[in-house]
């Protein structure tokens, strides 16, 4: 018989380390676990050099200005593709040494079984938490924006319907139904776009930012931010 899997609810009554990439499925998630558990931190992987993070391309000073307005300590680690896993389950040891019993990370769409966040917490000896798994797509950005969370568009995939002019863009309810009416998933779970989360009921204070040079690589865009000394979105 095949157990069943309540990964939904894995953080209820738990403390838990939630894998942290600064967009809007990450915060979602990490909001509604608190809803129900405790958070002792956030896990941020880095790319090799440490500059950027290796999900969203983040610099760790964005990084920590989210974890310091939400409250939380966050702990790196910088890895190449090869010793990912490695460098994570480092991270995931020192959670368990501050209490951490549940992982918690923001996907939506994994497999019940054979799941690689389902390894390595079994492996560490904790257990998994993911509250939008199997969740509509649509249902969960419209919720991430009805509870006044922002979040702004930071990279996109040209070869999968997104344009350069997306970037910078805030999630809005009207955007999501233009990115619908486009034919792009509005969570981007395909890889269409990423964002940054810079506000909403999590944060004790707005994070500003300011929008830099755009970059590409193939068929990547990317909009830098970086953190500034304004209360507003400003421009490099």
């Amino acid at each position: 018989m095949v157990e069943y899997v309540d990964w939904k609810n894995g953080a209820n009554g738990h403390k838990f380390i939630a894998s942290f990439s600064g967009g809007k499925d990450s915060v979602l998630a990490l909001y509604k676990a608190m809803k129900m558990g405790t958070a002792v931190g956030l896990i941020v992987m880095l790319e090799e050099e440490g500059k950027r993070s290796r999900s969203h391309g983040m610099p760790p000073e964005l990084i920590r200005a989210q974890a310091e307005s939400i409250g939380l300590p966050v702990y790196t680690g910088a890895a190449s593709w090869t010793d990912y896993e490695e460098v994570y389950m480092q991270l995931l040891a020192q959670a368990k040494e501050k209490g951490a019993e549940v992982l918690v990370t923001g996907d939506l769409d994994v497999p019940a079984h054979g799941c690689w966040h389902d390894k390595v917490t079994q492996n560490a000896g904790l257990k998994l938490g993911m509250p939008l798994w199997e969740m509509d797509h649509r249902e969960a950005v419209e919720e991430f924006i009805h509870l006044g969370f922002i979040t702004i568009v930071v990279t996109v995939n040209l070869s999968l319907g997104m344009r350069e002019d997306d970037l910078g863009r805030t999630l809005t309810l009207e955007y999501v139904k233009e990115l619908i009416d486009r034919g792009i998933d509005p969570c981007g779970e395909g890889g269409e776009f990423h964002t940054t989360v810079i506000d909403g009921p999590l944060f004790k204070h707005p994070i500003p930012v300011r929008k830099c040079t755009i970059h590409r690589d193939g068929d990547y865009v990317f909009l830098p931010l970086d953190i500034t000394t304004t209360d507003n979105i400003t421009t490099c």
